[in-house]
């Protein structure tokens, strides 16, 4: 064996050695920079677009109708004042205050995929609020009663009576508000409001007379 071979034999094992404390070094310094930072929540467009819609409202009637019918995926979320909880919340309504829309102990409430969360209000403008950051932050089946509290007290609790001009869907609604009201224990007056039916007069009945025939003459020329 030569004596260039062994030396650049040498150089080589000593080149990949020299690349390997480099490698080794680069390794350990990653440990050193700081963890970057992950974005929660979903991209600013998405929550603009999302902002824009109208499909996070859910009516009064809707929900009334998944409450008496005891809909399992649904949960209720009370985001006014403790002193406006305790007066009067909706039943089996969970209270979180909006300003504990980021308290960690409360976060497997509202971060899941399974219930269908509904936020109310007295009104719209807390509820959005509380939409607005659970959107932001990725949260999944957010929902606001459109009109709040105030929306439900107006139809479900004391319902105005339709017209007589209105359609029979109208007092079918009606119908159904009453019972809803009393289904959630309302104390409101017991009567009871059948289906509208415009019924169509009938035709009078005809009856013909049959003709009398005329007699011929008796006798002849």
């Amino acid at each position: 064996m030569s004596a260039t071979y062994t030396t650049k034999k040498i150089l080589v094992k000593r080149s990949y050695q020299f690349l390997a404390l480099i490698l080794i070094l680069l390794a350990g310094g990653l440990f050193l920079i700081p963890k970057h930072q992950k974005h929660d929540g979903i991209p600013p467009e998405q929550f603009v677009k999302n902002l824009l819609s109208t499909e996070r409202y859910i009516s009064t009637d809707l929900m009334a109708d998944r409450m008496v019918n005891q809909d399992p995926v649904l949960l209720l979320i009370d985001t006014r004042t403790t002193e406006e909880f305790e007066k009067f919340s909706l039943p089996n309504a969970i209270h979180i205050p909006l300003a504990q829309m980021f308290d960690k102990n409360l976060n497997a409430y509202l971060n899941q995929d399974i219930y269908d969360i509904v936020l109310f209000a007295n009104d719209n403008f807390l509820a959005n609020e509380a939409w607005m950051i659970g959107n932001r932050l990725g949260y999944q089946r957010l929902y606001v009663l459109d009109g709040g509290l105030n929306a439900w007290f107006e139809t479900i609790i004391e319902p105005p009576y339709p017209k007589e001009t209105m359609s029979n869907e109208a007092f079918e609604l009606y119908a159904f508000r009453k019972a809803a009201g009393k289904y959630f224990g309302v104390a409101n007056d017991t009567v009871e409001i059948e289906t509208k039916v415009i019924k169509k007069k009938a035709p009078k009945k005809v009856i013909t007379k049959p003709k009398k025939k005329k007699k011929m003459p008796e006798g002849g020329c």
